[in-house]
């Protein structure tokens, strides 16, 4: 079999299934869709709320979901989901959608992990001061516990690696104390389990970030314009994906090993209501030449290192997501595939 232009890793939020913790803190039965549903338009013209297409809105417990996540996912080209990955000192969250994936070897689809290491609060309800689980970083005997809980999933067959190494994304690697030090450790249990060590990218919020003097591989760049302090009107942050766009994609630097991401869309207002970040008007089109874009800086790598991120797969309440709803249907999805295909033909 041919090997795909370019290797597409969609970000993978698991929360579509409830959970005490969710339920204590918003109300019995919460998940993600709670607030997607409940979304409405702010403005004219505003594309609220999105409502799921083909896969309904599904229920992360049930195999048939995630096997037709899977399904869809390899019939547009995507290569593996990024399953965002909780850990609070021991303290699992969310964690069931993806066991399941890997205690019963279903879907037979790659994947790997990111862990979402941020402090979760109310923020994005109006509550910036709630804090919900706070993320700490007790020493070297936890860092030790969670490379152990990570080591099934790195052994997976159906484990993402780079150069053989299991791909392991941190979402801020910065808030970790004493970076290098760390990753030094999970490297060498790695090596130490039979691994032949770990690729570690970090999420970056800057150009400027140099993921080699954090003791990481990579760095995959998720950059978004800023939200507006003050918006006289009474309206959230508006950007238009169009004038946007083309500047979330970084040029290559030689001497920084960075990937880029690309976002379809962007509208957290379900959530945040007034304080959310809006990239209006995408379209499966625009999103296409950005998609390209990205190809574009990846074209000279080796195979292996062609990586481009999405972001995501299904983070409805964001606003980013590439399963299909009622107003686009699967466009995006198809946006996806004929750009890989037309970009693998170019000279």
């Amino acid at each position: 079999m041919a090997q795909p232009a370019a290797r597409l890793i969609a970000f993978y939020l698991p929360q579509y299934h409830p959970i005490p913790e969710n339920d204590e803190w918003w109300g019995k039965g919460y998940t993600e869709w709670t607030n997607t549903a409940k979304a409405k338009p702010l403005f004219k013209e505003h594309y609220q709320p999105h409502v799921p297409a083909d896969l309904g809105f599904y229920d992360l417990r049930m195999p048939e979901t995630r096997a037709a996540q899977a399904a869809m996912a390899r019939e547009y080209g995507i290569e593996a989901f990024c399953y965002y990955h909780y850990w609070f000192a021991g303290r699992r969250i969310l964690e069931r959608p993806f066991n399941e994936v890997l205690a019963s070897g279903e879907p037979d689809f790659p994947f790997c992990l990111c862990w979402a290491n941020q402090t979760w609060t109310g923020v994005w309800y109006g509550e910036p001061n709630r804090i919900l689980i706070k993320q700490t970083y007790p020493g070297e005997d936890d860092h030790a516990a969670h490379f152990e809980s990570l080591l099934p999933a790195f052994r997976d067959r159906r484990y993402v690696k780079v150069d053989g190494k299991p791909v392991f994304v941190i979402f801020a690697p910065a808030e970790i104390p004493q970076q290098p030090k760390t990753f030094a450790l999970w490297r060498r249990m790695a090596e130490a389990a039979g691994l032949p060590g770990l690729y570690l990218i970090g999420c970056a919020y800057s150009h400027v970030m140099n993921p080699r003097k954090l003791g990481l591989d990579a760095a995959v760049g998720t950059l978004l314009p800023p939200l507006r302090k003050q918006n006289p009107d009474g309206r959230p942050t508006v950007y238009y994906y169009r004038n946007i766009a083309p500047r979330l994609v970084l040029p290559p630097t030689p001497e920084v090993e960075r990937y880029p991401c690309v976002i379809p869309n962007w509208d957290n207002t379900p959530r945040s209501g007034v304080n959310g970040l809006i990239l209006h008007d995408s379209t499966p089109e625009l999103f296409a030449g950005h998609l390209k874009a990205a190809l574009d800086v990846v074209r000279d790598k080796p195979h292996e290192r062609r990586l481009v991120f999405i972001k995501s797969w299904n983070e409805w309440a964001e606003g980013n997501h590439l399963e299909p709803d009622l107003k686009f249907g699967r466009r995006y999805l198809e946006a996806v595939r004929q750009t890989l295909d037309e970009w693998v033909r170019q000279p």
